[in-house]
């Protein structure tokens, strides 16, 4: 979803970019979301508990918002080169990370 929801921006920097309007940004968008979608789908499924895989409803999503938030940072720095990553945003994304482990305690 990273890409399709910030990849976007990028495309003005392209010559086929510059003069697509808002439908045609968000159908390419779409389209991009929809591979993540063809991987996400199939590993929440085979994942589930009640499915036979290992995890919970709530430690799929932990999962994801884990992968999505370290695919995130990953692409915001090769992407937009020029964003700096500041204290309290390494901070804040360390503690969505401690989350995990948190979650996945077995107390």
């Amino acid at each position: 979803m990273t890409l399709a929801w910030y990849g976007h921006l990028k495309f003005k920097e392209y010559e086929w970019g510059k003069n697509l309007g808002l439908l045609q940004i968000i159908l390419i968008s779409w389209g991009m979301a929809l591979v993540e979608y063809m991987f996400q789908v199939p590993a929440n499924k085979w994942g589930f508990k009640e499915n036979g895989g290992p995890f919970n409803i709530v430690e799929l999503k932990t999962i994801q918002e884990a992968v999505s938030i370290t695919v995130f940072i990953t692409f915001t720095l090769i992407a937009f080169k020029d964003t700096k990553l500041a204290w309290n945003h390494l901070v804040g994304f360390g503690l969505i990370i401690a989350a995990v482990y948190v979650i996945f305690k077995k107390w």
